[in-house]
């Protein structure tokens, strides 16, 4: 995971150097202090898949190159054969797994999330980004959190909502959650 987060960090350096970017545009964009920002280029620190699909969308860049490492490459169809996507485990309790890694201009980023329990007492952090978000959970329960609204969702259930609404999510029951989510 340590390894996956310096790699990150690499390549969202390399990218702002070649682009020629302050830093401080880029943690502006992405709603945190340049401090964290460049924590997060050296690795040290992790800026989430919201913020990262910010960075991706202003700077013309897919977001599968700052998160693997990889340009994608299909055109017509990009198969994933189950537990074979494209993944990066972002912090201990959250991990992604890309549907679409070889997909070249695709117009949506579908992962398998797998969130693992926290203690109740836990603080979360609310994420936006821009366009629009669908989750379906396919194992265990999830409270996500848009705005002020609290729900909970089971095995089979799906929301859609406005991805720039502050959200956040938890697993429930002190399982690990599995869900898919699709960004548009």
């Amino acid at each position: 995971m340590e390894d996956a987060i310096k790699q990150i960090g690499e390549r969202l350096k390399g990218l702002r150097e070649v682009l020629d970017i302050p830093a401080q545009e880029i943690a502006d964009l992405c709603g945190v202090s340049l401090d964290t920002y460049l924590k997060t280029e050296e690795g040290e620190g992790e800026l989430s898949i919201s913020s990262m699909q910010k960075i991706s969308k202003k700077y013309g860049i897919a977001l599968d190159v700052l998160l693997f490492g990889e340009e994608p490459h299909m055109s017509t169809y990009f198969l994933t054969r189950k537990g074979q996507g494209m993944s990066v485990e972002r912090r201990k309790a959250y991990k992604y797994q890309s549907l679409a890694s070889g997909f070249r201009g695709r117009t949506a980023d579908p992962f398998m999330v797998l969130v693992e329990p926290k203690p109740d007492d836990t603080p979360l952090e609310k994420n936006s980004h821009q366009g629009q978000e669908f989750d379906m959970v396919t194992e265990g329960s999830l409270e996500i959190t848009i705005g002020k609204k609290v729900l909970v969702l089971n095995e089979g259930d799906s929301i859609y909502f406005d991805a720039s609404q502050p959200h956040c999510m938890r697993a429930l029951g002190g399982k690990a959650v599995k869900f898919l989510a699709i960004i548009f």
